[in-house]
């Protein structure tokens, strides 16, 4: 089965696939949108996951340091209803605290340039969300 992560910003959506096993994820795409505009995202979505044969969301959820819920996890709280009330797809929610740190240390690292790291952060850490749930499930 493939899964899609995904991990929400307020202007950009990063998109991860897994492989056919879903064992392996890898990063797809950034969509661009208006200003919290979430709803034109649906459609978007709605093509990937009939493309892609997708049964599976994993939402990133980002978590506070200390473990709570702030604005920001609302936000992505709010997005996993809007993408359940639309689509026929189960969304799993997978804590994302510093995975864009993380995107961006691995670009850092890979000597990207600042533009390129720009255009890919929020792929990249869509893909360690998914990795990360994948891997949570392997030792399930």
């Amino acid at each position: 089965m493939r899964y899609l992560g995904l991990d929400l910003g307020t202007k950009t959506l990063g998109i991860a696939l897994s492989d056919n096993l879903g064992l392996i994820a890898n990063s797809y795409k950034t969509l661009k949108f208006d200003n919290e505009d979430y709803e034109s995202l649906i459609p978007k979505l709605k093509d990937i996951i009939n493309e892609f044969n997708i049964k599976n969301i994993v939402l990133g959820l980002p978590k506070n340091m200390n473990n709570t819920l702030g604005y920001a996890a609302d936000r992505s709280l709010k997005f996993k209803e809007l993408i359940e009330k639309n689509i026929d797809v189960i969304v799993d929610m997978q804590d994302e605290r510093l995975s864009s740190v993380e995107a961006n240390n691995i670009m850092l690292m890979d000597d990207v340039s600042r533009k390129k790291r720009k255009e890919h952060v929020d792929s990249l850490a869509a893909t360690i969300i998914l990795q990360n749930y994948l891997d949570c499930k392997k030792r399930g």
